[in-house]
């Protein structure tokens, strides 16, 4: 994610600010500019389903007028929806389907957390230019179920599991709790167990569908993850009874991608989200990576282009590579585990590469022709063997 900045007083701001701490002025989130934008009053709302709201316009796109989504009122979003607009909520909130009792103190603040790793989430995929239909638009729209375990409340019932079905996201609203999530994560032995990264995996499920199956992608995907009509609950009870085989991180990005081709594709999939969204923060900074080696070149690595708008994947990969040697050098320089603390081998990179790919396929702006042919270069030239340096 990029750097954001007030345009009244150009002070950094976060991506979930609300005020500016150097102006003090009101900020919120344009989906439509991708921007956090400084905001002054614009009076009452000229649209007849919200009367008497208040309007703002916004430095980023000072042609409309704005209002804020309704969760702000309970502190879960910042984002702006355009006042002609009949939506009482942003582009990212009106996929939620059902949400915790938020009367409950513990569960909104566990909600707040959740909605800022969803509303991250959405960033990226809105910069992708990725399809987000939501229930009302289609039946098997994208959707969001954030659930309390029933023993929470002292009621009978299953644990609730997070997962993915028919475009529903089930999320258990437990793992915005960072000592369940980590007990969890040691239970599992999963290095990314993060509200983020969850998000993200499930997401990959929802898009396999339309990157994939829809797309008469099969073939290809079979190729390279496996046959997806293998029995999935007999997959699942095998990788838990034994495990991932030896040998997997040659030609899996984790160990529970091996359990199935499904999950390959949705642990794939969140990682290039992973991968796109640190290139772009480190474009913002304008990093150069020069690695002083005794032998080898020191050919350095500018990392200055936008990976939303790079169709050339070879070029995020050429990024990547030293970027993660960098970040994981810095944090054990910490005292801290690898920031990131995976293995790219040349399966896993063509595996990224069709995932790319596919999203430009689909996405609004489609891939540009002129560099259509290296890209598949790069699908089917991966073969060699890379890796990521895994400090």
């Amino acid at each position: 994610m990029k750097i954001f900045q007030c345009q009244a007083c150009d002070q950094p701001v976060g991506f979930e600010s609300t005020v500016c701490e150097s102006c003090e002025r009101r900020l919120g989130y344009v989906c439509e500019a991708h921007e956090v934008s400084a905001i002054e009053p614009a009076g009452p709302s000229a649209n007849p389903a919200f009367p008497g709201a208040p309007t703002f316009r916004a430095y980023a796109r000072p042609g409309v007028r704005m209002r804020f989504c309704a969760n702000a009122e309970l502190g879960g979003c910042n984002w702006l929806v355009p006042d002609d607009s009949e939506d009482h909520y942003c582009t990212t909130c009106r996929h939620n389907r059902v949400v915790p009792d938020l009367s409950v103190p513990w569960n909104l603040v566990r909600w707040r957390q959740i909605e800022a790793a969803k509303h991250r989430l959405f960033y990226g995929l809105l910069r992708l230019d990725l399809p987000l239909a939501t229930r009302s638009e289609e039946p098997d729209g994208l959707a969001f179920d954030f659930l309390v375990d029933p023993a929470e409340a002292f009621l009978a019932g299953p644990p609730v599991m997070t997962g993915h079905l028919d475009g529903l996201i089930t999320l258990n609203i437990a793992e915005a709790d960072d000592v369940e999530r980590e007990r969890r994560r040691t239970l599992f032995g999963e290095f990314y167990r993060t509200l983020l990264g969850h998000f993200r995996h499930e997401i990959g499920h929802y898009f396999w569908t339309i990157l994939v199956r829809d797309a008469c992608a099969l073939p290809a995907f079979r190729a390279l993850f496996g046959d997806e009509r293998a029995d999935y609950g007999a997959a699942l009870q095998a990788h838990y009874a034994r495990g991932a085989p030896e040998g997997w991180s040659e030609r899996f990005v984790s160990a529970y991608a091996t359990s199935h081709p499904w999950e390959d594709f949705a642990e794939t999939f969140a990682h290039y989200l992973h991968i796109v969204d640190t290139i772009e923060t480190a474009s913002t900074f304008e990093m150069r990576l020069r690695p002083r080696l005794r032998h080898g070149p020191e050919t350095p690595v500018e990392i200055d282009f936008d990976p939303h708008r790079t169709a050339d994947f070879g070029r995020v990969v050429a990024a990547w590579m030293p970027l993660t040697y960098a970040l994981n050098s810095l944090s054990r320089s910490m005292g801290q585990p690898a920031l990131y603390p995976f293995k790219l081998a040349p399966a896993v990179i063509a595996k990224l590469a069709f995932v790319h790919e596919r999203i430009y396929a689909v996405r609004a702006d489609g891939l540009p022709e002129s560099d259509s042919d290296p890209l598949r270069a790069v699908i089917a030239g991966l073969r060699s063997p890379v890796a990521a340096p895994n400090v």
